[in-house]
Protein backbone atom coordinates (compact mmCIF):
# COMPACT_ATOMS: atom_id res chain seq x y z
CA UNK A 1 0.00 0.00 0.00
CA UNK A 2 1.32 3.84 -0.88
CA UNK A 3 0.57 7.01 1.01
CA UNK A 4 -0.52 8.39 -2.36
CA UNK A 5 -2.53 7.60 -5.46
CA UNK A 6 -4.14 8.98 -8.68
CA UNK A 7 -7.38 7.48 -7.67
CA UNK A 8 -8.83 5.72 -5.18
CA UNK A 9 -12.03 3.89 -5.36
CA UNK A 10 -14.02 3.14 -2.07
CA UNK A 11 -15.81 0.33 -2.61
CA UNK A 12 -15.14 -3.26 -4.38
CA UNK A 13 -18.82 -4.18 -5.62
CA UNK A 14 -19.40 -4.26 -9.45
CA UNK A 15 -19.12 -0.75 -10.26
CA UNK A 16 -16.17 -0.15 -7.86
CA UNK A 17 -13.72 -3.00 -9.02
CA UNK A 18 -14.83 -2.39 -12.52
CA UNK A 19 -13.81 1.45 -12.23
CA UNK A 20 -10.83 0.25 -10.48
CA UNK A 21 -9.79 -1.73 -13.05
CA UNK A 22 -10.04 0.61 -16.31
CA UNK A 23 -8.20 3.19 -13.96
CA UNK A 24 -5.84 1.19 -13.70
CA UNK A 25 -5.55 0.25 -17.50
CA UNK A 26 -5.44 3.54 -18.56
CA UNK A 27 -2.51 4.34 -16.76
CA UNK A 28 -3.34 5.64 -13.28
CA UNK A 29 -2.41 3.90 -9.52
CA UNK A 30 -4.97 3.00 -8.40
CA UNK A 31 -6.31 1.35 -5.34
CA UNK A 32 -9.98 -0.09 -4.18
CA UNK A 33 -10.99 0.16 -0.55
CA UNK A 34 -13.04 -2.66 0.64
CA UNK A 35 -14.43 -4.11 3.65
CA UNK A 36 -16.13 -6.88 3.22
CA UNK A 37 -15.69 -10.42 5.13
CA UNK A 38 -17.53 -12.69 3.86
CA UNK A 39 -17.70 -16.48 5.65
CA UNK A 40 -15.04 -15.25 7.60
CA UNK A 41 -12.44 -14.14 4.27
CA UNK A 42 -12.33 -10.69 2.75
CA UNK A 43 -14.38 -10.29 -0.62
CA UNK A 44 -14.43 -8.35 -3.15
CA UNK A 45 -17.62 -8.54 -5.55
CA UNK A 46 -20.04 -6.26 -2.65
CA UNK A 47 -23.49 -7.49 -2.95
CA UNK A 48 -23.87 -8.75 -6.06
CA UNK A 49 -21.25 -11.36 -6.41
CA UNK A 50 -21.45 -12.49 -2.50
CA UNK A 51 -24.93 -12.53 -1.21
CA UNK A 52 -27.08 -10.95 -4.16
CA UNK A 53 -27.19 -11.98 -7.80
CA UNK A 54 -24.79 -14.24 -7.71
CA UNK A 55 -25.87 -16.39 -5.31
CA UNK A 56 -29.52 -16.10 -5.49
CA UNK A 57 -29.51 -17.31 -9.32
CA UNK A 58 -27.52 -20.17 -8.52
CA UNK A 59 -30.28 -21.32 -6.08
CA UNK A 60 -32.89 -19.93 -8.53
CA UNK A 61 -31.25 -22.48 -11.39
CA UNK A 62 -31.25 -25.15 -8.73
CA UNK A 63 -34.60 -25.15 -7.63
CA UNK A 64 -35.65 -24.94 -11.04
CA UNK A 65 -34.09 -27.75 -12.01
CA UNK A 66 -35.71 -30.50 -9.18
CA UNK A 67 -39.02 -28.75 -9.85
CA UNK A 68 -38.28 -29.44 -13.78
CA UNK A 69 -37.00 -32.83 -13.39
CA UNK A 70 -39.95 -33.82 -10.73
CA UNK A 71 -42.74 -32.45 -12.90
CA UNK A 72 -41.86 -31.63 -16.32
CA UNK A 73 -39.70 -34.65 -17.52
CA UNK A 74 -42.23 -37.02 -17.72
CA UNK A 75 -44.08 -35.28 -20.55
CA UNK A 76 -40.62 -35.73 -22.59
CA UNK A 77 -40.93 -39.16 -22.28
CA UNK A 78 -38.14 -39.15 -19.63
CA UNK A 79 -38.65 -41.26 -16.53
CA UNK A 80 -36.99 -41.16 -13.32
CA UNK A 81 -37.11 -43.00 -10.22
CA UNK A 82 -37.49 -40.66 -6.78
CA UNK A 83 -36.49 -37.24 -6.78
CA UNK A 84 -34.56 -35.54 -3.75
CA UNK A 85 -32.95 -32.49 -3.04
CA UNK A 86 -29.73 -31.84 -1.02
CA UNK A 87 -29.93 -28.45 0.73
CA UNK A 88 -26.73 -28.63 1.68
CA UNK A 89 -25.19 -29.82 -1.48
CA UNK A 90 -27.29 -26.57 -3.44
CA UNK A 91 -25.64 -24.30 -0.68
CA UNK A 92 -22.28 -25.65 -1.83
CA UNK A 93 -22.65 -25.44 -4.88
CA UNK A 94 -23.84 -21.60 -4.61
CA UNK A 95 -20.86 -20.86 -2.23
CA UNK A 96 -18.00 -22.73 -4.75
CA UNK A 97 -19.64 -20.55 -7.55
CA UNK A 98 -19.27 -17.01 -5.46
CA UNK A 99 -15.79 -18.01 -4.09
CA UNK A 100 -14.44 -18.64 -7.62
CA UNK A 101 -15.74 -15.51 -8.84
CA UNK A 102 -14.77 -13.12 -5.81
CA UNK A 103 -11.21 -14.98 -6.32
CA UNK A 104 -11.73 -14.09 -10.46
CA UNK A 105 -12.31 -10.70 -9.45
CA UNK A 106 -8.88 -10.23 -6.55
CA UNK A 107 -7.24 -11.86 -9.55
CA UNK A 108 -8.21 -9.22 -12.19
CA UNK A 109 -7.83 -6.12 -9.36
CA UNK A 110 -3.80 -7.84 -8.77
CA UNK A 111 -3.32 -8.33 -12.77
CA UNK A 112 -4.09 -4.64 -13.61
CA UNK A 113 -1.86 -3.71 -10.87
CA UNK A 114 -4.63 -2.31 -8.30
CA UNK A 115 -3.81 -2.45 -5.18
CA UNK A 116 -6.96 -4.05 -2.72
CA UNK A 117 -6.91 -2.27 0.69
CA UNK A 118 -8.85 -4.76 2.83
CA UNK A 119 -10.73 -2.36 5.61
CA UNK A 120 -13.15 0.79 5.53
CA UNK A 121 -12.31 3.73 3.24
CA UNK A 122 -14.03 7.04 4.44
CA UNK A 123 -13.53 10.38 2.39
CA UNK A 124 -11.87 12.82 4.70
CA UNK A 125 -11.51 16.24 2.84
CA UNK A 126 -12.94 16.27 -0.95
CA UNK A 127 -12.53 20.03 -1.52
CA UNK A 128 -9.01 20.12 -1.45
CA UNK A 129 -6.92 19.39 -5.02
CA UNK A 130 -5.18 16.68 -2.69
CA UNK A 131 -8.36 14.41 -1.44
CA UNK A 132 -7.67 12.88 1.77
CA UNK A 133 -8.83 9.50 2.38
CA UNK A 134 -8.69 7.80 5.75
CA UNK A 135 -8.20 4.04 5.58
CA UNK A 136 -9.02 1.83 8.21
CA UNK A 137 -7.84 -1.51 8.01
CA UNK A 138 -9.63 -4.84 9.56
CA UNK A 139 -7.12 -5.07 12.50
CA UNK A 140 -7.91 -1.00 13.35
CA UNK A 141 -4.45 0.66 12.08
CA UNK A 142 -5.38 3.89 10.09
CA UNK A 143 -3.86 5.17 7.64
CA UNK A 144 -4.26 9.14 5.66
CA UNK A 145 -4.03 8.43 1.73
CA UNK A 146 -3.97 11.33 -0.47
CA UNK A 147 -5.67 11.10 -4.06
CA UNK A 148 -6.39 13.47 -7.13
CA UNK A 149 -9.50 11.85 -7.80
CA UNK A 150 -12.05 9.39 -5.62
CA UNK A 151 -15.13 7.66 -6.91
CA UNK A 152 -17.48 7.02 -4.03
CA UNK A 153 -19.23 2.90 -4.53
CA UNK A 154 -20.09 1.73 -1.45
CA UNK A 155 -23.49 0.81 -2.62
CA UNK A 156 -26.32 -0.25 -0.47
CA UNK A 157 -27.73 -2.76 2.36
CA UNK A 158 -31.76 -4.04 2.80
CA UNK A 159 -33.64 -1.59 4.19
CA UNK A 160 -35.19 -2.36 8.06
CA UNK A 161 -38.45 -1.77 8.87
CA UNK A 162 -39.52 -1.70 12.90
CA UNK A 163 -42.82 -3.68 12.55
CA UNK A 164 -40.22 -6.37 11.43
CA UNK A 165 -37.12 -6.54 13.05
CA UNK A 166 -34.73 -9.34 11.63
CA UNK A 167 -33.18 -11.37 13.99
CA UNK A 168 -31.34 -14.06 11.59
CA UNK A 169 -32.84 -16.89 12.29
CA UNK A 170 -36.80 -16.77 12.00
CA UNK A 171 -36.90 -13.50 10.63
CA UNK A 172 -34.40 -12.75 7.81
CA UNK A 173 -33.32 -10.44 5.36
CA UNK A 174 -32.44 -10.80 1.76
CA UNK A 175 -28.40 -12.43 2.97
CA UNK A 176 -30.03 -14.83 5.45
CA UNK A 177 -32.67 -16.46 3.10
CA UNK A 178 -29.95 -17.68 0.97
CA UNK A 179 -28.68 -20.37 3.70
CA UNK A 180 -31.42 -21.76 5.12
CA UNK A 181 -30.74 -25.08 5.47
CA UNK A 182 -34.39 -26.84 5.02
CA UNK A 183 -37.15 -25.62 2.73
CA UNK A 184 -39.76 -23.82 5.43
CA UNK A 185 -42.94 -25.37 5.68
CA UNK A 186 -44.73 -22.06 5.79
CA UNK A 187 -42.75 -19.20 4.29
CA UNK A 188 -43.63 -15.70 4.83
CA UNK A 189 -42.16 -12.71 2.38
CA UNK A 190 -42.48 -9.48 3.06
CA UNK A 191 -42.58 -7.21 -0.77
CA UNK A 192 -43.57 -8.40 -3.74
CA UNK A 193 -40.53 -6.72 -5.96
CA UNK A 194 -37.48 -8.07 -7.54
CA UNK A 195 -36.09 -10.02 -4.32
CA UNK A 196 -39.18 -11.01 -2.99
CA UNK A 197 -40.30 -12.90 -5.80
CA UNK A 198 -36.81 -14.53 -6.85
CA UNK A 199 -36.58 -15.72 -3.09
CA UNK A 200 -40.32 -16.67 -2.60
CA UNK A 201 -39.70 -18.79 -6.21
CA UNK A 202 -36.68 -20.64 -4.43
CA UNK A 203 -37.99 -22.04 -1.75
CA UNK A 204 -41.68 -22.65 -2.94
CA UNK A 205 -40.09 -24.92 -5.68
CA UNK A 206 -38.08 -26.49 -2.88
CA UNK A 207 -41.38 -27.47 -1.22
CA UNK A 208 -42.41 -24.70 1.01
CA UNK A 209 -46.08 -22.64 1.14
CA UNK A 210 -45.22 -19.29 0.58
CA UNK A 211 -47.20 -16.07 0.86
CA UNK A 212 -46.08 -13.06 0.01
CA UNK A 213 -47.26 -9.54 1.10
CA UNK A 214 -47.24 -6.52 -0.98
CA UNK A 215 -48.62 -3.24 0.40
CA UNK A 216 -49.20 -1.69 -2.69
CA UNK A 217 -52.54 -2.06 -4.52
CA UNK A 218 -50.65 -3.41 -7.83
CA UNK A 219 -48.46 -5.91 -8.48
CA UNK A 220 -45.42 -5.24 -9.79
CA UNK A 221 -46.12 -1.41 -10.36
CA UNK A 222 -43.01 -0.47 -11.66
CA UNK A 223 -43.71 -2.68 -15.04
CA UNK A 224 -46.09 -2.51 -17.85
CA UNK A 225 -49.44 -3.45 -16.70
CA UNK A 226 -50.56 -5.94 -19.18
CA UNK A 227 -46.65 -7.89 -18.45
CA UNK A 228 -47.36 -7.44 -14.80
CA UNK A 229 -51.01 -8.82 -15.02
CA UNK A 230 -49.76 -11.96 -16.85
CA UNK A 231 -46.58 -12.58 -14.30
CA UNK A 232 -48.82 -12.21 -11.49
CA UNK A 233 -51.07 -14.74 -13.27
CA UNK A 234 -48.29 -17.10 -14.25
CA UNK A 235 -46.24 -16.72 -10.67
CA UNK A 236 -49.72 -17.36 -8.89
CA UNK A 237 -50.32 -20.76 -10.73
CA UNK A 238 -47.15 -22.09 -9.64
CA UNK A 239 -48.23 -21.23 -5.93
CA UNK A 240 -46.82 -18.51 -4.63
CA UNK A 241 -50.12 -16.73 -2.64
CA UNK A 242 -49.62 -12.89 -3.75
CA UNK A 243 -51.64 -10.80 -1.37
CA UNK A 244 -51.17 -7.16 -2.74
CA UNK A 245 -52.33 -3.97 -0.97
CA UNK A 246 -51.85 -6.00 1.98
CA UNK A 247 -49.59 -4.43 4.98
CA UNK A 248 -47.80 -6.28 7.86
CA UNK A 249 -48.28 -4.36 11.04
CA UNK A 250 -46.45 -6.83 13.15
CA UNK A 251 -43.94 -9.69 13.33
CA UNK A 252 -43.45 -11.74 16.55
CA UNK A 253 -40.91 -15.04 17.37
CA UNK A 254 -43.56 -17.02 19.46
CA UNK A 255 -42.33 -20.43 20.41
CA UNK A 256 -40.32 -21.09 17.61
CA UNK A 257 -42.84 -19.32 14.88
CA UNK A 258 -43.35 -15.97 13.32
CA UNK A 259 -46.47 -14.62 14.00
CA UNK A 260 -47.51 -11.68 11.38
CA UNK A 261 -50.42 -9.51 11.67
CA UNK A 262 -51.39 -7.49 8.47
CA UNK A 263 -53.97 -4.62 7.79
CA UNK A 264 -56.04 -6.15 4.84
CA UNK A 265 -58.40 -2.37 4.26
CA UNK A 266 -58.94 -1.91 7.66
CA UNK A 267 -59.25 -5.82 8.52
CA UNK A 268 -56.84 -7.29 11.30
CA UNK A 269 -55.35 -11.13 10.10
CA UNK A 270 -52.91 -12.62 11.75
CA UNK A 271 -50.31 -16.09 10.26
CA UNK A 272 -48.08 -18.36 11.48
CA UNK A 273 -44.87 -18.82 9.30
CA UNK A 274 -41.45 -21.27 10.12
CA UNK A 275 -39.80 -18.25 8.68
CA UNK A 276 -40.24 -14.53 7.41
CA UNK A 277 -38.14 -12.85 4.92
CA UNK A 278 -38.63 -9.15 4.73
CA UNK A 279 -37.20 -7.69 1.51
CA UNK A 280 -38.99 -4.21 0.82
CA UNK A 281 -35.62 -2.77 -0.70
CA UNK A 282 -32.15 -1.20 -0.43
CA UNK A 283 -30.95 2.09 1.41
CA UNK A 284 -26.98 3.42 0.38
CA UNK A 285 -24.85 2.61 2.17
CA UNK A 286 -22.69 5.60 3.59
CA UNK A 287 -22.27 4.56 6.97
CA UNK A 288 -18.55 5.12 7.56
CA UNK A 289 -17.83 6.26 4.17
CA UNK A 290 -18.41 10.37 4.83
CA UNK A 291 -16.32 12.17 7.14
CA UNK A 292 -18.06 15.63 8.76
CA UNK A 293 -16.92 18.39 6.65
CA UNK A 294 -15.65 16.31 4.02
CA UNK A 295 -17.76 18.55 1.75
CA UNK A 296 -20.23 16.02 -0.24
CA UNK A 297 -23.56 17.00 -0.86
CA UNK A 298 -26.61 14.14 -0.37
CA UNK A 299 -30.16 14.30 -1.28
CA UNK A 300 -33.33 14.06 1.14
CA UNK A 301 -33.69 10.37 0.37
CA UNK A 302 -29.71 10.12 2.01
CA UNK A 303 -28.17 9.66 -1.54
CA UNK A 304 -24.90 11.26 -3.25
CA UNK A 305 -26.41 14.31 -5.36
CA UNK A 306 -24.32 14.08 -8.41
CA UNK A 307 -24.95 15.14 -12.11
CA UNK A 308 -25.77 12.46 -15.31
CA UNK A 309 -21.75 12.06 -15.32
CA UNK A 310 -21.95 11.00 -11.60
CA UNK A 311 -20.16 14.08 -10.82
CA UNK A 312 -20.67 15.22 -7.45
CA UNK A 313 -20.92 18.83 -5.81
CA UNK A 314 -16.59 18.52 -5.39
CA UNK A 315 -14.21 18.78 -8.37
CA UNK A 316 -12.57 14.92 -8.74
CA UNK A 317 -14.91 13.13 -6.30
CA UNK A 318 -17.84 11.12 -8.25
CA UNK A 319 -20.46 8.79 -6.80
CA UNK A 320 -21.27 5.57 -9.05
CA UNK A 321 -24.43 2.77 -8.29
CA UNK A 322 -26.90 2.19 -5.73
CA UNK A 323 -25.59 5.59 -3.73
CA UNK A 324 -27.13 7.90 -6.61
CA UNK A 325 -30.29 8.46 -8.13
CA UNK A 326 -31.55 5.63 -10.88
CA UNK A 327 -32.37 1.87 -10.15
CA UNK A 328 -29.93 -0.36 -7.67
CA UNK A 329 -28.77 -2.47 -10.79
CA UNK A 330 -25.71 -3.92 -10.69
CA UNK A 331 -24.81 -3.09 -14.51
CA UNK A 332 -25.88 0.61 -14.03
CA UNK A 333 -22.84 0.74 -11.37
CA UNK A 334 -20.58 -1.17 -13.93
CA UNK A 335 -21.22 1.41 -16.86
CA UNK A 336 -21.38 4.50 -14.19
CA UNK A 337 -18.15 3.35 -12.94
CA UNK A 338 -16.51 3.27 -16.13
CA UNK A 339 -18.14 6.39 -17.54
CA UNK A 340 -16.80 8.19 -13.93
CA UNK A 341 -13.07 6.73 -14.98
CA UNK A 342 -13.21 7.98 -18.27
CA UNK A 343 -14.43 11.11 -17.92
CA UNK A 344 -11.92 11.71 -15.64
CA UNK A 345 -9.10 10.75 -18.26
CA UNK A 346 -10.58 13.33 -20.16
CA UNK A 347 -12.67 11.27 -22.78
CA UNK A 348 -16.61 11.98 -23.43
CA UNK A 349 -17.95 9.28 -22.04
CA UNK A 350 -21.86 8.77 -21.05
CA UNK A 351 -24.36 6.47 -19.77
CA UNK A 352 -28.06 6.18 -21.37
CA UNK A 353 -30.12 5.83 -18.74
CA UNK A 354 -33.31 5.56 -20.86
CA UNK A 355 -31.62 2.30 -21.62
CA UNK A 356 -31.51 0.64 -18.33
CA UNK A 357 -32.61 -3.13 -18.54
CA UNK A 358 -34.61 -4.17 -15.68
CA UNK A 359 -34.68 -8.15 -15.01
CA UNK A 360 -36.89 -10.60 -12.77
CA UNK A 361 -35.10 -13.90 -12.58
CA UNK A 362 -38.41 -15.89 -11.86
CA UNK A 363 -39.80 -18.63 -13.95
CA UNK A 364 -40.58 -17.57 -16.53
CA UNK A 365 -38.11 -14.28 -16.29
CA UNK A 366 -40.02 -10.52 -16.64
CA UNK A 367 -37.70 -8.08 -18.25
CA UNK A 368 -38.21 -4.36 -19.68
CA UNK A 369 -36.60 -1.61 -21.23
CA UNK A 370 -37.53 1.90 -22.08
CA UNK A 371 -41.09 3.11 -21.59
CA UNK A 372 -44.11 1.31 -20.62
CA UNK A 373 -46.94 2.19 -22.19
CA UNK A 374 -48.22 4.25 -18.98
CA UNK A 375 -45.16 6.16 -19.06
CA UNK A 376 -45.27 6.71 -22.59
CA UNK A 377 -48.58 8.04 -22.51
CA UNK A 378 -47.93 10.47 -19.42
CA UNK A 379 -45.09 11.92 -21.19
CA UNK A 380 -47.13 12.55 -24.36
CA UNK A 381 -46.80 10.21 -26.53
CA UNK A 382 -49.38 9.17 -28.64
CA UNK A 383 -48.96 5.22 -28.45
CA UNK A 384 -49.61 2.27 -30.78
CA UNK A 385 -48.65 -1.45 -28.82
CA UNK A 386 -47.85 -5.00 -30.32
CA UNK A 387 -47.86 -7.91 -28.56
CA UNK A 388 -47.68 -11.67 -29.13
CA UNK A 389 -48.60 -14.42 -26.91
CA UNK A 390 -45.37 -17.32 -26.89
CA UNK A 391 -48.23 -20.17 -26.95
CA UNK A 392 -48.01 -19.30 -30.46
CA UNK A 393 -44.01 -19.58 -31.10
CA UNK A 394 -43.11 -22.75 -32.33
CA UNK A 395 -39.80 -22.53 -30.18
CA UNK A 396 -41.35 -21.88 -27.17
CA UNK A 397 -43.51 -25.32 -27.61
CA UNK A 398 -41.20 -27.41 -28.38
CA UNK A 399 -38.90 -26.37 -25.15
CA UNK A 400 -42.29 -26.59 -23.31
CA UNK A 401 -41.79 -22.75 -22.71
CA UNK A 402 -45.05 -21.72 -23.75
CA UNK A 403 -46.21 -19.18 -22.03
CA UNK A 404 -45.94 -15.53 -21.41
CA UNK A 405 -45.89 -13.16 -24.00
CA UNK A 406 -43.78 -9.55 -25.53
CA UNK A 407 -44.92 -6.34 -26.13
CA UNK A 408 -43.69 -3.66 -28.39
CA UNK A 409 -44.44 0.17 -26.98
CA UNK A 410 -43.76 2.81 -29.59
CA UNK A 411 -44.72 6.61 -30.48
CA UNK A 412 -48.20 6.59 -33.21
CA UNK A 413 -46.29 8.99 -35.16
CA UNK A 414 -43.08 8.84 -35.53
CA UNK A 415 -42.84 5.44 -35.46
CA UNK A 416 -39.84 5.28 -32.71
CA UNK A 417 -39.65 1.96 -30.44
CA UNK A 418 -40.03 3.37 -27.09
CA UNK A 419 -39.78 0.15 -24.88
CA UNK A 420 -40.10 -3.63 -25.62
CA UNK A 421 -41.70 -5.73 -22.44
CA UNK A 422 -41.65 -9.08 -21.98
CA UNK A 423 -42.18 -12.48 -19.36
CA UNK A 424 -41.47 -15.50 -20.39
CA UNK A 425 -38.50 -18.20 -20.54
CA UNK A 426 -35.15 -15.74 -21.39
CA UNK A 427 -36.77 -12.52 -20.97
CA UNK A 428 -33.49 -11.49 -19.53
CA UNK A 429 -31.62 -12.43 -22.93
CA UNK A 430 -34.34 -11.48 -25.40
CA UNK A 431 -34.85 -8.09 -23.90
CA UNK A 432 -31.53 -6.68 -25.39
CA UNK A 433 -32.51 -7.01 -28.28
CA UNK A 434 -35.22 -3.83 -27.33
CA UNK A 435 -32.29 -1.94 -25.56
CA UNK A 436 -29.86 -2.23 -28.99
CA UNK A 437 -33.02 -1.44 -31.43
CA UNK A 438 -33.21 1.97 -28.57
CA UNK A 439 -29.71 2.97 -28.37
CA UNK A 440 -29.95 3.20 -32.22
CA UNK A 441 -33.45 5.51 -32.53
CA UNK A 442 -34.73 2.14 -34.22
CA UNK A 443 -38.46 2.35 -35.83
CA UNK A 444 -40.79 -0.31 -35.95
CA UNK A 445 -40.67 -0.52 -38.99
CA UNK A 446 -36.97 -1.14 -39.00
CA UNK A 447 -37.68 -4.48 -36.80
CA UNK A 448 -40.25 -5.49 -39.20
CA UNK A 449 -37.98 -5.51 -41.63
CA UNK A 450 -35.26 -7.94 -40.46
CA UNK A 451 -35.10 -11.32 -40.81
CA UNK A 452 -35.05 -13.52 -37.68
CA UNK A 453 -34.54 -17.15 -37.61
CA UNK A 454 -36.74 -19.66 -37.48
CA UNK A 455 -37.60 -22.03 -35.07
CA UNK A 456 -37.09 -19.23 -32.28
CA UNK A 457 -37.82 -17.45 -29.10
CA UNK A 458 -36.85 -13.93 -30.89
CA UNK A 459 -39.42 -14.68 -33.70
CA UNK A 460 -41.66 -13.59 -31.42
CA UNK A 461 -40.20 -10.08 -31.11
CA UNK A 462 -40.47 -9.94 -34.71
CA UNK A 463 -44.17 -10.65 -34.26
CA UNK A 464 -44.85 -8.60 -31.84
CA UNK A 465 -43.70 -5.04 -33.72
CA UNK A 466 -45.77 -6.53 -36.43
CA UNK A 467 -48.60 -6.77 -34.42
CA UNK A 468 -48.03 -2.91 -33.87
CA UNK A 469 -49.29 -2.16 -37.47
CA UNK A 470 -51.52 -5.53 -37.62
CA UNK A 471 -49.41 -7.29 -39.53
CA UNK A 472 -48.45 -10.26 -37.23
CA UNK A 473 -48.77 -13.24 -39.39
CA UNK A 474 -49.04 -15.86 -36.49
CA UNK A 475 -51.81 -14.29 -34.62
CA UNK A 476 -55.42 -13.29 -36.01
CA UNK A 477 -55.60 -9.47 -37.15
CA UNK A 478 -58.14 -8.67 -39.13
CA UNK A 479 -58.34 -5.46 -41.12
CA UNK A 480 -60.49 -3.02 -40.14
CA UNK A 481 -63.12 -2.19 -43.17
Amino acid sequence: MKNSYDLVVIGGGPGGYEAAIRAAQLGFSTACIEKRIHKGEPALGGTCLNVGCIPSKALLDSSHRYEATRHELAEHGITTGDVAIDVAKMLERKDSIVKGLTAGVAGLLKGNGVDWLQGVGTLLDGKSAEKQVKFTAHDGTETTITAKYVILAAGSVPIEIPVAKTDGEFIVDSTGALEFSEAPKRLGVIGAGVIGLELGSVWRRLGSEVVVYEAMPEFLAVADKDIAKEAGKLLKKQGLDIRVDTKVTGAEVVGGEVVVTTDVKGETKTETFDKLIVCVGRRAYSEGLLADGCGIELTERGLVAVDDQCKTNLDGVYAIGDLVRGPMLAHKAMEEGMMAVERIHGEKAQVNYDTIISVIYTHPEIAWVGLTEEQARARGHEVKTGSFNLSANGRALAQGEGVGVIKVVADAKTDRLLGLHMVGAGAGDIVHQGMIALEFVSSVEDLQLMTFAHPTVSEAVHEAVLSADGRAIHAIQRKKR
